[in-house]
C-alpha cells in the first residue's frame, strides 16, 4: 500500500476490496454503487463492481427496506454482505429490518442464527442538506441489543474497523461522517483489522479526560493542542466502537484525571454522552472533582441556513468552554 496520505473515501474502498478478494462471500448492495453509476453518491465502491463483477457488487433500486432486506438473508445463508444506506436518515426507512430481524435473529434462534452484516452509511452536518440528510442517530442502534455500532475519526481507523466489522459474526452499523470524507490522513496497513470495542487514547493527559468520536474527534484534537500550551493536559480517547463502548479505558482515564468531557455530534439529550456520564457517576461517585460535562448538538433538526448550521454543532469554542 502507498505511502502517501489517504482519506476516508480511499481507505474504506480499499477495505471493500480486500476482503472481497479475501472471501468470495462477502457482497456489496446498495443505490448506484456499481461503477456506471461511478461507485456510489461519493465514489467509495468505484472500480470494484468492474473488479468483481456485477453479482458481487449489485446496484440495487431506491428502496432502502429492499437492500436491507436482500442483505439480512443472504447474511442469515452464509455471505456477508455490505448494505450500503447513503445517508444515515434513511436508515428510519429500515429500521424494522434493522432492529427487530438483524439484531433480534441470534438471540431468537438461541444463536443458532448468526447475521454477519455490515450496513454502511454517512451522515454529518455542514453542506447545507437539512433536516432530513445530516442527522446522527448512532444512540438509536447503540440502545438496541445484538448490533455493533462504529464510527471512525480517521481514514487508517476506517479501514481497520471496516475489516473488523464485515468479518464480525454479528450486525455491525458503520458510521461515515461526509464533512470529513476528503480529509487526509496516514495510510492504513493492508490487512490490519483494528478489533470492535477498543477505544484508542490519542493523547495522554493528566488534567481532565476527553472522550469523543467521529467527526468531532478532529476538533478535540485541536482544543487539546490549545489547551496543552496554556498549562491544561488533556487525555482525549476516540472511542472507535460506539456500541460496545470500552468503558474500562474511559473509567480508568477519568479514574486517574478525575474530570470529564464527553463531545459529539448528536443531539445532547439522550444521547451516548448521557450513557458515558452515567456510567461515571455510577462508578467514580465521589472520586470526581468537577461535574460530567456533555457536548452535543442543539435538540433540534439539523438546520438548513447556513449560520444556523454552523451554530448547531459543537464549535471548538464550546468544547473549549
Amino acid at each position: 500500500m502507498s505511502a502517501k496520505p489517504v482519506n476516508t473515501i480511499q481507505a474504506v474502498n480499499q477495505a471493500l476490496d480486500e476482503a472481497m478478494a479475501l472471501d468470495p462471500n462477502v457482497i456489496l448492495l446498495g443505490e448506484d454503487i456499481g461503477d456506471e453509476e461511478e461507485g456510489g453518491v461519493v465514489g467509495v465502491t468505484r472500480g470494484l463492481s468492474g473488479k468483481y463483477g456485477k453479482a458481487r457488487v449489485r446496484t440495487t433500486p431506491i428502496s432502502e427496506q429492499a437492500i436491507i432486506g436482500a442483505a439480512i438473508g443472504a447474511a442469515i445463508v452464509g455471505m456477508r454482505p455490505v448494505a450500503e444506506i447513503m445517508l444515515m436518515n434513511f436508515t428510519t426507512v429500515a429500521m424494522d429490518m434493522i432492529v427487530n430481524h438483524a439484531a433480534k435473529l441470534r438471540f431468537m434462534s438461541g444463536g443458532q442464527t448468526h447475521v454477519p452484516l455490515t450496513i454502511r452509511t454517512m451522515t454529518g452536518a455542514g453542506f447545507g442538506t437539512g433536516g432530513q440528510h445530516a442527522d446522527y442517530l448512532e444512540a438509536w442502534f447503540a440502545h438496541t441489543a445484538g448490533i455493533k455500532v462504529v464510527a471512525p475519526s480517521n481514514p487508517a481507523d476506517a479501514h481497520g474497523l471496516m475489516l473488523s466489522c464485515i468479518f464480525d459474526d454479528d450486525p455491525c452499523l458503520f458510521i461515515e461522517n461526509m464533512p470529513t470524507y476528503w480529509s487526509p490522513g496516514p495510510p492504513p496497513v493492508a490487512g490490519q483489522r483494528i478489533p470492535l470495542g477498543k477505544a484508542n487514547i490519542l493523547r495522554a493527559g493528566s488534567d481532565v479526560t476527553v472522550v469523543s468520536y467521529s467527526r468531532t474527534v478532529a476538533d478535540c484534537a485541536a482544543v487539546a493542542e490549545k489547551l496543552g500550551k496554556e498549562g491544561v493536559n488533556v487525555e482525549l480517547i476516540d472511542l472507535r466502537t460506539i456500541a460496545p463502548y470500552d468503558a474500562e479505558t474511559v473509567l480508568a482515564s477519568v479514574g486517574r484525571t478525575k474530570r470529564a468531557v464527553i463531545v459529539h455530534e448528536a443531539v445532547k439529550p439522550f444521547g451516548v454522552g448521557a450513557e458515558i456520564a452515567a456510567r461515571l457517576n455510577e462508578e467514580l461517585f465521589g472520586k470526581l472533582k468537577a461535574p460530567v460535562q456533555r457536548v452535543g448538538a442543539a435538540f433540534s433538526p439539523v438546520p438548513f441556513a447556513k449560520p444556523l448550521e454552523t451554530e448547531f454543532v459543537p464549535t471548538q469554542a464550546r468544547i473549549e468552554a
